[in-house]
């Protein structure tokens, strides 16, 4: 985990990645539907999923009440950011975290709880929220090497201009849809 470490966060120090189409801002509470489901760009896809996440944040530089205690729900990693969404109704239903706006990441594997992301979000202007954070993301199922080795990687090929996509993993962007899976039907609607 060390060199990759070390690689995110030059990636991340030195290079931004393109914006996301549509996007532009580091959001708290603009990342989910009001159906439950995440929204994404066309053109963005999603390339991981792990459930029963928890988030919490720590060190905050501006205290606010979305940010207190921990969060729980489900965690995705698209080509250019990580989406938390919340299980429930916590006033954080959801989080994205693009990789130029994430420093010092690291996997942590603790020898009696479960394996764990850490590192710092920037917040962005018109974000949400203002400052910076502390934040741990710890895999209660599992995951977290997975995740965050193919975080790693992502996060590096996007600082470069050349994002993976992943149309196999049973999401994909439709053209005129901006989040959630493609219709059974694919883009063109059944008459």
């Amino acid at each position: 985990p060390a060199p990759a470490r070390r690689a995110l966060n030059a990636v991340v120090s030195v290079l931004a990645p393109p914006r996301i189409p549509g996007d532009g801002k580091m959001a708290l509470n603009l990342s989910h539907s009001q159906n439950g489901g995440i929204i994404i760009t066309n053109g963005e896809s999603f390339l991981k999923e792990c459930k029963d996440v928890e988030l919490s944040f720590s060190d905050m530089t501006a205290k606010s009440d979305f940010f207190k205690g921990t969060k729980k729900g489900t965690l995705y990693l698209t080509p250019y950011r990580m989406i938390f969404l919340s299980k429930g109704k916590d006033p954080m239903q959801s989080f994205m975290m693009p990789f130029y706006l994430v420093k010092g990441c690291s996997i942590e594997q603790p020898v009696f709880s479960a394996n764990y992301i850490k590192g710092t979000i920037r917040a962005e202007p018109g974000g949400g929220w203002e400052g910076q954070a502390s934040f741990k993301l710890v895999f209660n199922s599992g995951g977290a090497i997975e995740f965050g080795q193919v975080m790693f990687k992502v996060a590096q090929q996007a600082s470069r201009g050349t994002p993976v996509h992943n149309t196999a993993y049973g999401y994909e962007p439709v053209a005129d849809m901006a989040f959630g899976f493609a219709p059974a039907n694919g883009p063109y609607p059944s008459n």
